[in-house]
């Protein structure tokens, strides 16, 4: 079977994804974790926190959520369900840098966690940054100019 044959083939068993209803739920499970870093915004406010304290607590909070929530294996049964609506920077970051680490535990701390933690979000770290690089390199051409 050549790559024409099995790429018809491969189209026509795929199950078609649902998109709208896919759309919609990512939407609404984006929208709830943002809803819920402005409500612990809004608690930590209400507590008497200074604002600069606040903005380091909500996305502590927020990691700390994921991370448990990966940890006790909720966070993969709510992507299953809502997709891309878990991948709110915050929470899905911390989740890409958790699973990897579960996963790999029983191979030993150095060998297993640390040699595969950042398998995921290693290429959003690399990526993140050369684009802050150039982001930050035609703005300063900008500036110049």
């Amino acid at each position: 079977m050549n790559k024409k044959e099995y790429k018809k083939y491969s189209e026509e068993r795929a199950k078609k994804s649902p998109l709208f209803s896919n759309c919609i739920k990512a939407f609404l499970c984006g929208g709830a974790i943002c809803t819920l870093g402005q409500l612990l915004k809004n608690a930590y406010e209400a507590l008497g926190i200074s604002e600069e304290s606040v903005k380091m607590l909500v996305p502590v909070t927020l990691i700390f959520a994921a991370v448990l929530l990966s940890g006790l294996g909720i966070f993969d049964k709510i992507a299953k369900h809502t997709g891309a609506g878990t991948l709110v920077p915050i929470t899905g970051f911390a989740n890409a840098v958790v699973s990897p680490a579960l996963d790999t535990k029983n191979e030993g701390w150095v060998l297993g966690v640390g040699a595969k933690i950042f398998t995921i979000s290693g290429p959003v770290i690399l990526y993140g940054m050369l684009s802050g690089a150039i982001y930050g390199i035609i703005y300063w051409i900008v500036k110049v100019i």
